[in-house]
């Protein structure tokens, strides 16, 4: 009988954080709550309209701990921390100029 490999390369599964994983396999690879087909964004657009997180935990039927939900809006603000290079106008222009000589 041939052997199966359960190894995962690290370019397939992303552990984005304790409850938190990216598989291409799932998804579409958007970051979901492991063991869950829950999408991050959908917990975060619950918490931005406000529900309270007890009643977003059962409304996906405890798939989604309060842990997991505190760990989502951590790495979510964690994106705002580290700051962007947002290349100025000039820097742009001058980038397509020297790429048509």
């Amino acid at each position: 009988m041939p052997k199966i490999s359960l190894k995962l390369r690290a370019s397939e599964f992303q552990r984005l954080g304790r409850y938190i994983v990216a598989d291409p396999r799932v998804c579409g690879g958007k970051p979901t709550f492991e063991g869950s087909r829950v999408m991050v964004w959908q917990v975060l657009d619950q918490v931005a309209e406000g529900m309270p997180w007890e009643q977003i935990s059962w409304s996906w039927r405890g798939k989604v701990t309060l842990e997991a939900i505190a760990e989502a809006v951590r790495l979510a603000a964690s994106e705002f921390r580290s700051p962007r290079h947002v290349p100025h106008r000039r820097e742009r222009l001058r980038t397509r100029s020297l790429a048509l000589a």
